[in-house]
């Protein structure tokens, strides 16, 4: 039976993750997992691993790197008890040769004994801060999926792996954007502060209420546009390189850990080692 983002909101995570798991639960996890690191997926083979890893030292804002699998092994023991990668997100995207081949619930026919899983830290965990600090984050109380735009900064390329940063979007009252950059700033692992305030053109995004991903949000006078690096940034400087297979979370559709969500560094811990 499927179950409703609303039923979810308050529930635990072992209670969430039980949902997504069994298929019940398929949209965004904006909001869920209250102090929970969340985070962005890309499943590639290991050929390519060594390169995207290098990628993500180089690129730490759009791609802060919380967790990677041995090589075969679907279960990332040290971001939670029993996070497995092939059900525990609610939505997949898998690309062959750069192209979007099509969206899935579980990947379990297609793990093989090569690929490498990369999780990456996600701008909806510093989310719940500012939701209780009393921001109105009008993409979770809408239940959309927050705008995510290519924007003209080019990140540091390694390997194959090249591309423009994308960004997302949120719309802040103008006199608390200082507080919004100090509470998102606590949370490294999930892009941390802003990269951009205020006009979009002045890093290359022509028409914000045309998002490349998510939905567009009202713009209310007395509000300006915040950016964030996003996690999506891998998603697409994979796709461009065109690798083989590519697997990924379906944007806004985040692996949700069992790291808090202050944490520095994942750490494996007694309770998140493997049974």
């Amino acid at each position: 039976m499927l179950q409703s983002y609303e039923s979810l909101r308050q529930e635990s995570i072992a209670a969430v993750r039980t949902q997504i798991r069994a298929g019940c639960y398929t949209s965004h996890t904006a909001g869920l997992g209250r102090n929970l690191l969340q985070a962005n997926l890309a499943i590639i083979p290991q050929d390519f691993a060594l390169d995207f890893m290098r990628f993500c030292q180089r690129n730490p804002k759009p791609c802060p790197l919380i967790g990677a699998s041995d090589t075969g092994n679907p279960i990332l023991f040290t971001l939670g008890r029993d996070i497995d990668i092939r059900t525990d997100v609610p939505a997949y995207n898998v690309y062959r040769g750069g192209q979007l081949e099509c969206s899935v619930t579980e990947i379990g026919g297609l793990w093989s004994d090569d690929l490498v899983a990369f999780a990456l830290g996600c701008s909806f965990t510093f989310e719940h801060a500012l939701i209780e600090a009393g921001f109105d984050l009008w993409h979770i109380s809408n239940n959309v999926t927050v705008p995510m735009y290519r924007s003209g900064i080019e990140t540091v390329p390694a390997g194959p792996f090249r591309g423009p940063m994308v960004v997302s979007m949120r719309m802040i009252p103008e006199e608390r954007v200082a507080e919004t950059i100090a509470i998102s700033a606590r949370f490294p692992l999930a892009h941390g502060s802003p990269v951009h305030v205020g006009d979009p053109s002045a890093i290359g995004i022509s028409d914000i209420s045309a998002p490349d991903w998510g939905d567009s949000v009202p713009q209310p006078a007395g509000h300006v546009p915040v950016f964030w690096a996003c996690g999506v940034t891998p998603q697409a400087v994979i796709q461009q390189a065109a690798l083989p297979l590519l697997i990924t979370h379906k944007p806004g559709h985040m692996l949700i850990t069992d790291v808090p969500d202050t944490a520095e560094i994942p750490i494996i811990t007694s309770k998140n080692m493997p049974k």
